[in-house]
């Protein structure tokens, strides 16, 4: 068998990148030639790995092996199946070479690409001992539950911790570890063998236990594990002074129990002796099979075992019999850290020191209000500049002017400096004043901001541009800040956006961007302007987030998908963009037109020929900030819905990457008019049905009559836009004799009535039109051909892509993981094929799941108590109402989620009250999920004096808008919500009886406080803060 190891392997023993000496090599045999003092003994002869749930479609996987300071590399091995107690098995036979190797240790490299994606390869480290010096049989066991969460828990339990920031934050996930337990077995002498117990964190020791006195005990079937008496099992241990680690022992002498040593590299080990007996003349294991499990011990005597069935050693099911066993478990079976947090807009805070928007520095009250109710995280949207027009438009933040550039309106003027005058100051005042409404202006908010920004830059400019802090932010930011200064020059001089009007500075160069930030030009002032404020709103976000790490809270951004058409980036790149495109979303909850975006689609095979480096800077300065990111629209790294850039709704677009439609094809299942089946198809009745007694002036204005009874559009009416233009134009000169939008609608109902798109780069290539089924254009086809159509339909929306969609996000977004060491979590909300979430697993992404958005096709509402682990529960998002408008939307899903749900046969009450609220907020924290985010609004319903206001207004975005003012402002400061100790204890009590963590300081000043508690009373909720909590004031 060839080997599976490609010249581009990382583990290659020809990539550059490969520790290879070229004292070694392969003689004509095969066998390798290792030069030196070293030499080429056989160490191990048999090979297996035991799965509980297989994983794969193949009983052939690549197995190599290698001595790691060699890189020597073996052909594959082909596995055979075997059976082990409740679940199967694979085995297969393999000899591993004695070479270079540590003092302590043999390192083999085992490649587990097929049968376990989720783990590439695994470097196996076996512990010299004096016994093991000569040829024997290995038995090597990798113990894995893959079905369900436990591969990604197993590939990402250290990540996910890692990517918390735990030692910073000081999380209780340390207390539930993810902890690798190894146990060497092997033959001594003829009357017994050792066992040697091995404890090892998964190449990091803070994932060990940390806490003083805790302990982990192997407690088992056999005398040497203690026959299940705990006290007489193995117990290991670790001790830890200040942040280093300086030994690891057993602290506590056991019956027939042994001292843990520690070896190094974050293993340490125990030895005993298991009898054998003699029989007619065989040796025999007096226990060929035994059972044990895991568990914990703490200073106090307190013992709890892992969850689950007990695990097994055989040490007879080989055609080899072992003389050395090493068995890795994977995870101990523990309930699994989980965490709580709250999610709004940067825009949406309220304080009273803003002008008239949240404000980064705002950032830091919302974490001490965070800290007060038990949470863990502060959720927010996209925070990047997105003034392209400088219009209320500009308010849709996943519409990025710079994916680098941060938003002036979220500065904090007053904190510009230190010694702002006087007449600045009354300014200020009389903005807050101003700017103090139920909603944000957009607009009046951002004018304001910048022109008392550029009276203090005047005051301080030359003090602020000579510091050594601007120096140095400048000096590391200056690749994106240079063109986004010039850029915002540009918008401003030419007052537009839109490039083709900036003469020859339509098209981007290094040159022109020099001449553009010189010191000698006449405008150098208004290009160190534009630093001056990036400047500063990265001062002030740094110290917003610093702040959260050390109360122990993380802070989460927001990937967008796109960017603006019209923003620095497709400027300065535009090669990584097809701009003749957009991007979208099909129909689905939250449109049943589709969405567009606007976004141009990504030309992927360019941004691979540099490894994605735009993706990696936009991650790497997204770090500098926060813990933990959502990819928005996660789905758009398997395959984006692209529309051709005239389209102005989302329906008729294609997925990119997709394998078509071939005319070829089409014409074996007998279809064959092509345009009869691409172009729409109007006939006068459907004019009549749609338009009535207009249907004449549509006719004669828009649509050309082809043949009796039949139309096409008119050249200047032939797409979306032009559509919209024209209806724009016969409104002005009041020409409609209907409204506008009635008339555009069903305009846009003829132009989408076609079955399939013809792919505007080669005509011979089709795609199904979404919901083909639902056009007129459709109903007139034959049988056979809608059959046919049909199939084909199903086949390319849920068939034929997958293993391409796969492919194309395991390229991309393992790049985005390595970016950087923040938590992702992905948006997977949507239609969902069937590829991403075995992906996501894989990946160990972090998915959303939102409960009136089941992924459950025959559920209506989501069971949050079986939502898997790796996840993000919410009962709601910023795409979509409030819990309490959702509630009031619909009386007949109100009635039917009451009764299924709540389980009531009462009517529903018509508002949702707090003790509904309460309902649907505990079921969310009790959920197995990760974590369980909620919305400051639907947190806000907990409490009736904070639903006042109409709950229609509470909703951030209206995804069926393409041109939604987000301007949602809570209607209570961050100053008053702190001082409500009321809503603080009920969300903290829902935090506590849920098992989720609290934060450190809350969890201390807690346990004091509950402990004066009675039982009853703290479960009824009855006890009252005791100190007093004052009534908030709300904005009307």
């Amino acid at each position: 068998m060839k080997s599976a190891i490609s010249s581009s392997s990382p583990m290659s023993a020809s990539s550059s990148s490969s520790p290879c000496s070229s004292s070694s090599a392969i003689s004509s045999s095969g066998a390798p030639v290792i030069h030196g003092k070293h030499s080429n003994r056989v160490l191990v002869n048999s090979f297996k790995i035991f799965i509980f749930k297989i994983w794969t479609e193949s009983n052939i996987i690549s197995v190599q092996d290698a001595v790691l300071h060699n890189c020597w590399m073996k052909n594959g091995y082909q596995l055979y199946k075997i059976q082990e107690g409740e679940g199967e098995g694979l085995s297969a036979d393999l000899s591993i070479f004695q070479g270079y190797f540590s003092d302590n240790f043999y390192e083999v490299i085992i490649i587990l690409e097929n049968v376990l994606p989720i783990i590439k390869y695994k470097r196996i480290k076996l512990a010299k001992t004096k016994t093991v010096s000569h040829s024997v049989v290995v038995h090597l066991w990798y113990a894995c539950e893959v079905g369900e969460e436990m591969a990604s828990l197993e590939r990402n339990g250290k990540k996910e911790v890692d990517r918390l920031d735990t030692a910073l934050l000081d999380l209780p996930i340390l207390k539930a570890p993810i902890i690798y337990i190894y146990i060497y077995i092997y033959v001594c002498v003829i009357i017994s063998y050792n066992m040697q117990l091995m404890l090892n964190g998964p190449g990091d020791e803070s994932l060990v236990p940390r806490t003083w006195g805790q302990s982990l005990l192997v407690c088992g079937s056999v005398p040497v594990l203690g026959s299940w008496n705990v006290k007489r099992g193995v117990r290991l241990s670790s001790m830890i002074f200040g942040s280093s680690w300086v030994s690891v022992k057993c602290f506590q002498r056991f019956e027939n129990g042994l001292k843990l040593s520690y070896v190094g590299e974050s293993v340490w080990k125990a030895e005993c002796v298991m009898q054998r007996i003699l029989s007619s003349g065989f040796i025999l294991f007096l226990n060929s099979n035994f059972t044990y499990r895991y568990g914990k011990y703490d200073k106090s005597g307190n013992f709890s075992i892992e969850s689950g069935s007990n695990r097994e050693v055989s040490t007879n099911s080989s055609r080899i019999e072992a003389k050395y066993i090493f068995l890795s478990d994977g995870m101990m079976r523990e309930t699994p850290w989980r965490g709580a947090g709250v999610a709004i807009p940067m825009f949406s805070i309220r304080s009273e020191s803003d002008l008239g928007v949240g404000e980064f520095l705002d950032l830091k009250l919302l974490v001490d209000w965070a800290v007060a109710s038990g949470f863990h995280l502060v959720q927010l949207l996209p925070i990047n500049d997105t003034s392209v027009h400088k219009m209320w438009w500009d308010s849709y933040p996943y519409s990025s002017l710079s994916v680098f550039a941060l938003h002036p309106l979220y500065l904090r003027v007053q904190a510009l400096s230190k010694n702002i005058p006087e007449e600045i100051k009354k300014e200020i005042e009389k903005a807050k004043q101003q700017l103090d409404g139920k909603d944000v202006d957009y607009e009046a908010t951002m004018a304001t901001k910048l022109s008392i920004a550029k009276k203090v830059f005047v005051q301080e400019k030359d003090l602020i541009l000579n510091s050594s802090s601007f120096l140095e932010f400048f000096s590391e930011n200056e690749g994106w800040l240079k063109p986004y200064a010039a850029y915002c020059f540009l918008r401003d001089f030419f007052e537009t956006s839109d490039r083709t009007q900036w003469g020859r500075f339509a098209h981007y160069s290094e040159d022109k961007l020099e001449k553009l930030v010189s010191k000698d030009s006449l405008h150098y002032e208004i290009i160190c302007f534009h630093y001056y404020v990036q400047y500063h709103l990265h001062l002030q976000l740094s110290e917003a987030s610093e702040y959260a790490k050390k109360k122990g809270v993380i802070l989460k951004g927001d990937l967008p998908i796109g960017v603006d058409r019209n923003s620095v980036d497709t400027w300065v790149y535009p090669t990584l963009f097809r701009m003749s495109t957009s991007t979208g979303a099909p129909p689905d909850y939250f449109d049943k037109n589709g969405q567009n975006w606007g976004f141009p689609t990504y030309n992927w095979e360019e941004m691979s020929k540099d490894n994605y480096g735009w993706w990696r800077a936009r991650l790497t300065q997204m770090a500098k900030y926060f813990t933990a990111y959502r990819i928005d629209h996660i789905l758009g790294f398997f395959r984006i819905w692209e529309l051709p850039d005239h389209a102005a709704t989302g329906l008729v677009g294609k997925f990119r990457p997709s394998i078509p439609l071939s005319q070829e094809e089409l014409e074996k299942e007998g279809i064959w008019d092509f345009n009869r089946l691409s172009r729409p198809y109007i006939k006068q009745e459907l004019l009549q049905e749609k338009f009535g007694a207009a249907w004449t002036f549509v006719a004669t204005t828009f649509l050309n009559e082809v043949d009796k009874n039949f139309y096409e559009f008119k050249e200047d009416s032939n797409t979306e836009k032009k559509i919209t233009s024209k209806l724009k134009t016969c409104a002005e000169n009041s020409l409609l004799l209907e409204s506008e939008e009635k008339l555009r609608r069903n305009l846009f109902d003829l132009s989408q009535n076609i079955v399939l798109i013809r792919d505007p780069e080669d005509p011979r290539k089709f795609y199904p039109r979404f919901n083909l089924e639902d056009t007129s254009s459709f109903h007139d086809l034959d049988d056979h051909s809608k059959n046919v159509l049909k199939r084909l339909y199903n086949d390319y929306y849920f068939c034929r892509q997958d293993n391409l969609w796969r492919q194309n996000a395991l390229k991309t977004l393992p790049v985005l993981l390595n970016s950087s060491d923040m938590l992702a979590c992905g948006e997977d909300l949507g239609l969902i094929p069937s590829c991403v979430h075995p992906v996501m697993q894989e990946l160990g992404l972090v998915g959303l799941r939102i409960q009136r958005m089941p992924n459950e096709p025959d559920l209506e509402f989501g069971i949050p108590s079986q939502y898997s682990y790796m996840t993000v529960c919410a009962p709601s998002c910023h795409d979509c109402s409030t819990l309490r408008a959702w509630w009031e939307e619909n009386e007949d899903r109100r009635l039917r989620f009451f009764k299924n749900v709540m389980e009531s046969d009462e009517l529903p009450p018509d508002q949702c009250v707090p003790e509904v609220v309460h309902f649907v907020i505990r079921q969310h924290f009790e959920a197995p999920s990760m974590w369980a985010i909620f919305p400051l609004q639907d947190l806000l319903a907990l409490k009736e004096e904070y639903t006042t206001r109409p709950a229609t207004e509470e909703t951030i975005n209206d995804p069926t808008n393409p041109k939604h003012y987000w301007r949602y402002r809570v209607h209570v400061t961050l100053e008053s919500l702190i001082k409500d100790n009321e809503l603080q204890t009920i969300i903290r009590d829902l935090v506590r009886w849920s098992g989720r963590s609290l934060p450190k300081e809350d969890s201390e000043i807690e346990a004091s406080r509950v402990s004066a508690l009675s039982v009853a009373e703290a479960v009824s909720g009855k006890q009252k803060s005791a100190s007093t909590t004052e009534k908030p004031v709300l904005i009307k």
